[in-house]
C-alpha cells in the first residue's frame, strides 16, 4: 500500500508543471511586442530624419539655384546698362525703349556666341555706324544698318536666323534683326579666321583676310580701309573694356 502510494506522488512529481511558467509566460510575449514597437520607432525616426535631410538639402539647392539666378541677372543689368550708355553717348536721339532693345539684344548675342563679347560688338557697331549707332545708316557701297550687312550677305544669313525675307530696309533696319544677321556673321568668320583675321574678313571680305594670314599678317596684303579697321575696332575695344559705368 505503502509502494503504491509513493509511486502515484512520483508520478504527479514527475507530471507537475513549473509553477514558474505560466506566472511569467506573458513577459516573453510582451518583450516580444515591445521589441517590436522599439524597432518600428526607430524606423519612423530614421524615416523621419531621412526625409528631413532631403528637405534640407533640397531647400539648400533652391537657395543656391536663387543666388545663381540673382548673380546672374545681376551681371546681365550691369552689362545692359554699360551698353546703354555707350548708345547713348553717341546716339541720345534714341528713345529709352529702342536703347534698351539694342542692348538687351546685344547682350543675348554674346551669350549665344561665346568668342563674342559685349565689349567688341559695341566697338564693331560703334566704327561700322561712323560713330553714330544710326539704325537706319548706309553706306557708300550700300551696307545697310548697325552692323552694316550687305544686302546679299544678309538675306543668305536671314535664312538661318529663321528671319522672313521681306525687303532690305525692312530687315536691316530692324536693328534687332541687324544685330541679330552681323553677330552670326562675324562670330562664324572669328571663329574661322581668329579675331583679328574675322575683323578683316568683316570688313574687307574672306578672300583678302585669308591671304593676309597666309603671308605672316603682311598688311601690304590689306586694302588701305581694312589695314585701318583692325587697329580702330581694338582701339574701341579696348577702351570699352575698361570702361565702367
Amino acid at each position: 500500500m505503502n509502494s503504491e502510494t509513493n509511486n502515484k506522488k512520483i508520478r504527479k512529481r514527475k507530471t507537475r508543471k513549473n509553477p514558474l511558467i505560466p506566472q511569467y509566460w506573458w513577459l516573453w510575449g510582451s518583450g516580444s511586442i515591445v521589441i517590436v514597437l522599439l524597432v518600428l520607432a526607430l524606423i519612423q525616426v530614421y524615416l523621419s530624419y531621412r526625409r528631413s535631410s532631403f528637405k534640407m538639402e533640397k531647400l539648400s539647392q533652391e537657395v543656391v539655384d536663387l543666388r545663381s539666378a540673382m548673380n546672374i541677372d545681376s551681371v546681365r543689368q550691369y552689362k545692359i546698362q554699360k551698353i546703354m550708355k555707350i548708345i547713348r553717348s553717341h546716339n541720345p536721339s534714341l528713345s529709352s525703349d529702342e536703347v534698351y532693345s539694342i542692348a538687351s539684344e546685344i547682350y543675348e548675342m554674346s551669350i549665344k556666341y561665346t568668342n563674342l563679347d559685349v565689349d567688341l560688338l559695341c566697338a564693331v557697331i560703334t566704327h561700322e555706324s561712323a560713330g553714330k549707332w544710326d539704325p537706319k545708316i548706309v553706306s557708300k557701297a550700300g551696307a545697310m544698318g548697325l552692323m552694316q550687312i550687305m544686302p546679299v550677305t544678309g538675306f543668305f544669313l536671314s535664312e538661318y536666323e529663321n528671319i522672313s525675307w521681306t525687303s532690305p530696309e525692312e530687315i536691316f533696319f530692324n536693328p534687332i534683326y541687324n544685330i541679330r544677321l552681323g553677330s552670326r556673321y562675324l562670330s562664324m568668320l572669328i571663329e574661322r579666321y581668329g579675331l583679328d583675321g574675322g575683323l578683316a574678313a568683316y570688313n574687307g571680305g574672306e578672300k583678302q583676310a585669308a591671304v593676309w594670314l597666309k603671308n605672316g599678317k603682311d598688311d601690304k596684303y590689306l586694302c588701305a580701309e581694312t589695314r585701318g579697321y583692325i587697329p580702330a575696332v581694338h582701339k574701341l575695344y579696348d577702351e570699352y573694356q575698361n570702361q565702367g559705368l
